[in-house]
């Protein structure tokens, strides 16, 4: 079993490394993270130190692979962590077992799909991609670097997300959507046309409540 060490050990962090472990697909040996302790303990895992300290663990043989826990609030640091590694370590990429993925999907590094999701037919995500539980993507739709889907979010056929969007919980998009960078949306939008500026869009139909 792969050893997986987790950027950030936030509430973020606990979840990922609780369903790596008890749907026994990988090893957790530690977080790293820059506002604890080295080597204390969080959930039952070391801290293994700071972000200064990812490489030189790595290549000592400390662990195998590596995940990004950084949420939606902290976008920027989010893409930006996992940038600056992806090309000097591989990342995990965590599906839970009982998410139905379809064999033509793909799937990049760093993505993580919860528990109940569904991805339809030649669906693409990216790199670094938090899909949350019971989300349903259909067919022929794409989401971009570094976002992240909350709970319950349903997307229709030939949606293009950018890359650091975060769709609220039960946010739906109909089919033959375009949604730019740096969008958000909140809880129970329903986005029914294109998504051109970045900023914070709520309501049904979703509407532009806050440029960001």
């Amino acid at each position: 079993m792969k050893r997986l060490a987790i950027i950030g050990s936030g509430d973020l962090g606990e979840q990922i490394a609780y369903h790596a472990v008890h749907d026994k697909q990988f090893n957790v040996v530690g977080f790293f993270d820059d506002f604890e302790p080295s080597q204390s303990q969080k959930y039952g895992y070391p801290i293994l130190g700071s972000l200064d300290d990812i490489n030189k663990n790595f290549l000592d043989g400390a662990f195998d692979l590596l995940f990004v826990a950084i949420g939606y609030k902290h976008f920027e640091f989010r893409s930006n962590i996992f940038e600056k590694f992806e090309d000097l370590i591989p990342f995990a990429t965590i599906i839970h077992s009982s998410a139905y993925v379809d064999e033509s999907c793909e799937i990049g590094q760093g993505v993580i799909i919860y528990p109940g999701c569904i991805l339809d037919m030649k669906v693409k995500i990216e790199s670094n991609v938090l899909i949350n539980s019971g989300c349903v993507i259909a067919h022929d739709s794409k989401i971009g670097k570094h976002s992240f889907l909350s709970p319950g979010v349903t997307m229709a056929g030939f949606i293009n997300i950018g890359k650091r969007v975060s769709l609220g919980i039960n946010t739906t998009v109909i089919d033959n959507i375009d949604i730019r960078d740096d969008v958000r949306t909140g809880g129970g939008a329903v986005v029914t046309k294109d998504i051109e500026l970045a900023g914070l869009y709520i309501g049904i139909p979703a509407i532009l409540n806050k440029k960001l």
